[in-house]
């Protein structure tokens, strides 16, 4: 079992580790999962509407079989015929590796592949011990024997846990995230996991720009005891030049005999070494042509109310309740943002103008008429025909008394599995998720802010991936319409958060009825079935 490791107050300490004092506690990983961890932590106490995702979480024995987006199953768990692969990450710290290497395990995760990283950063604390730096030579070349002798007990601690991961727990991908500075080390390394047998695919994130690095370094500043009553922009360039300092020698990727992927200043360009890739190396690259390192946030909001009874055939307009709930999300997101970057720059960020937001809809009315407030005021919005509702088949419009009575088989199939199963002529939430694939990529390349106003089955399909939600969480996701979503990125796990609408009439708020009882329902009805709250709670 990998003793992957967590930080009580959810920040950025994964990134600023190859540096300064640690006075954070970890946790082990028999330690509750990450949600009731952020539910007993004192900062999530305090803040009881931030919770974060759980692509770290461990199963339990008690998820599902299959992952959201997963096609197939074999005995092994071990998909695409593709054997055991080790993607060990390159790189000094600032250059954004984490946020690849967490990024790349949720996608993976989300197609069913058995993936975890191991942050050797988490070792390294952990055999610390709290508020215990490394040698100042720890990542030398030339490091006294002491520093030596830590430093392999924490590499041999980590690989111990990725060969157990890759033999005995029939893992697929173990992401070995590290700074693996010299190319001996990595040849060194490559010849190690083929004696296990075990393909090596390395990934560097290379950082030539200024900017990138800059910003990187300012947000593992605002975690770091080091920096505090500094000015900003000092404190980020303090911390690079104890990077230079604490990791002097760095040879960039170029082995010929290697199979290495170089993702320049996140995302600009690609370059890749071809020795043996097979196909789930071909998806990696793949899933890194569509995926970048810099910070934005996505928020989710229901579409508003229509005129007529809405169903997924008729494509009705907004009603004069869905125009005026349309026009309050808007001014309540646009205040948020404005709010939050003012907040950021009294406690130490940047004070550079808000990034662009960019709107996102289906090609449905209802939805697109809710962007016209965004619209109107110069956003960009475009229109998404992936993202329409979850086709209800034969059961569109029919009461739960009917569904029971007249398809029996068929509830005692949905009841067993609500994510799989698909009602006659209709779509499960697994075709959703398979069709909303590419609009996941879109989501990935996305460099803007980003609203997606769609309705609740697509919202909880789209949230379930950002969150690493499991399968069978993702039908019961609640979306009511007094709240907006954001999913805030930060480079160890995502965070959600709740952004109230106020003043909203009751019947528009609640959630759609999960489950068999209305499979694509009314909009803007109250529903008798009562719901699990809010995507938040998921656990």
């Amino acid at each position: 079992m990998a003793s992957t490791l967590y930080s009580d107050d959810g920040d950025y300490p994964y990134t600023q580790l190859e540096l300064g004092t640690v006075d954070r506690y970890v946790f082990p990983t028999n330690f509750p999962r990450t949600a009731e961890i952020a539910a007993n932590s004192p900062r999530y106490r305090r803040r009881s509407s931030t919770f974060i995702d759980g692509v770290h979480d461990v199963p339990d024995g008690k998820s599902s079989l299959m992952a959201p987006a997963q096609l197939y199953s074999t005995m092994s768990g071990r998909l695409f015929h593709s054997g055991r692969i080790a993607i060990v990450l390159v790189g000094p710290p600032a250059r954004g590796k984490t946020h690849l290497s967490v990024s790349l395990s949720r996608y993976l995760q989300w197609l069913g592949v058995k993936t975890r990283v191991f942050h050797l950063g988490d070792y390294r604390r952990a055999t610390m011990g709290p508020g215990v730096d490394v040698p100042d030579d720890y990542f030398f070349v030339n490091a006294s024997a002491p520093s030596v002798m830590i430093r392999q007990k924490i590499l041999r601690k980590c690989r111990q846990d990725i060969y157990a991961w890759l033999n005995h727990e029939n893992g697929q991908v173990a992401i070995y995230d590290a700074v693996n500075p010299l190319s001996g080390g990595r040849q060194s390394l490559a010849r190690e996991f083929a004696n296990h047998d075990v393909q090596t695919l390395f990934l560097e994130s290379y950082v030539t720009d200024p900017k990138i690095l800059q910003e990187n370094a300012r947000n593992v500043k605002i975690s770091s005891p080091d920096f505090q009553d500094m000015d900003p922009d000092e404190a980020a360039k303090l911390y690079l030049r104890r990077i230079d300092l604490r990791i002097p020698s760095f040879e960039t990727m170029n082995e010929p005999d290697l199979n290495w992927v170089k993702m320049v200043n996140a995302g600009e360009s690609l370059k890749y070494n071809n020795v043996s890739f097979g196909y789930l190396s071909f998806r990696i690259v793949f899933y890194l042509m569509n995926v970048h390192t810099k910070a934005r946030q996505t928020f989710f909001a229901r579409a508003g109310t229509s005129s007529q009874e809405d169903s997924y055939k008729q494509d009705a307009h907004l009603s004069d309740e869905g125009r005026a709930y349309a026009q309050k999300m808007a001014d309540t997101l646009l205040q948020h943002r404005e709010a939050e970057r003012a907040a950021s720059i009294a406690n130490g960020g940047s004070d550079s103008p808000l990034k662009p937001l960019t709107v996102w809809t289906s090609t449905r009315r209802r939805t697109a008429e809710t962007a016209e407030c965004f619209r109107e005021k110069g956003f960009r919005v475009r229109q998404r025909p992936q993202m329409s509702q979850l086709n209800p088949g034969v059961c569109e419009k029919l009461s739960e008394r009917a569904i029971r009575r007249i398809y029996p088989e068929e509830v005692e199939k949905h009841e067993m599995d609500p994510y799989h199963h698909r009602y006659p002529r209709a779509e499960s939430y697994h075709d959703l998720a398979v069709r909303l694939e590419p609009i996941i990529l879109e989501l990935e390349r996305e460099q803007n802010d980003l609203l997606i106003i769609a309705h609740e089955s697509v919202l909880r399909v789209l949230y379930g991936y950002l969150m690493a939600c499991d399968a069978m969480h993702i039908p019961t996701l609640k979306f009511p319409r007094n709240e907006i979503i954001e999913i805030i990125p930060a480079s160890y796990q995502n965070e959600a958060k709740r952004i109230f609408i106020p003043d909203l009439a009751p019947e528009l708020i609640p959630g759609s009825p999960e489950d068999i009882k209305i499979p694509v329902p009314p909009s803007g009805t109250l529903s008798p079935i009562s719901g699990l709250g809010t995507p938040l709670t998921r656990d």
